[in-house]
């Protein structure tokens, strides 16, 4: 089966080609200009696998939460893909890629994991998941002191862009969590994977978690009324 991953919800824009044995990776660091990035990157690595937009089996991407920006330029053109070609969709949440993402490691392997984002004013995007992936919590935008009640007991590492942050404060309220990684985006062959695991049951469909920051100009606002 050959998959298509898109990730572009957070601060880098990559993709993934998986066909048969072989993985082709393209990935940037970046914090904005996913939009403009995200189809040269795709045709390069088109390119390098032989494949056509034809050739593959099921698309992937990530659905946040995230950037609201950019979870909007993956989820459009991967379900955009997946009309103009009729194949299949496979929606995977930033927090679930990221989990898979700690699994990479040796220290992470066969361990529950809490995944933590850094998404500003004082709060993170969170949740935790068993050694296998499978949810422990739902995911959740909230203060760190109030994270550090809702972790399972059996919960020692942390990993993301928040890790550390969750890290120093669990300390001084007896959990001690470990940081395992302070990654910011996924591993985009993890979040292939992690799609090519799943049946497609519906288009992807972004998840923010809360409202966007930007708030529509009062003139604009009456010129819709």
């Amino acid at each position: 089966m050959n998959i298509l991953a898109v990730d572009t919800a957070l601060s880098a824009c990559s993709v993934a080609i998986l066909a048969g044995d072989r993985a082709i990776v393209r990935s940037v660091a970046m914090p904005r200009g996913h939009a403009e990035a995200l189809m040269p990157m795709l045709a390069g690595a088109l390119a390098e696998s032989g494949l056509g937009y034809g050739d593959i089996d099921r698309f992937v991407v990530t659905t946040g939460p995230g950037t609201f920006t950019g979870v909007r330029v993956g989820v459009a053109a991967v379900r955009g893909f997946a009309l103009t070609t009729g194949r299949p969709a496979v929606g995977v949440t930033t927090l679930e890629a990221l989990a898979a993402t700690a699994r990479l490691r040796p220290e992470g392997a066969g361990r529950p994991v809490l995944v933590a984002m850094d998404a500003r004013r004082d709060e993170v995007y969170a949740q935790g998941f068993n050694a296998d992936g499978a949810p422990l919590t739902e995911p959740m935008v909230i203060a760190i002191d109030a994270l550090l009640g809702r972790i399972p007991g059996d919960i020692g590492l942390v990993f993301g862009s928040a890790a550390e942050a969750v890290s120093a404060a669990s300390g001084s309220s007896g959990r001690d969590l470990k940081v395992l990684g302070t990654e910011s985006a996924p591993d985009p062959v993890a979040l292939a994977r992690l799609g090519l695991d799943r049946t497609p049951d519906s288009m992807p469909k972004p998840l923010y978690l809360r409202a966007p920051d930007a708030k529509p100009q009062a003139g604009a606002a009456l010129a819709r009324k």
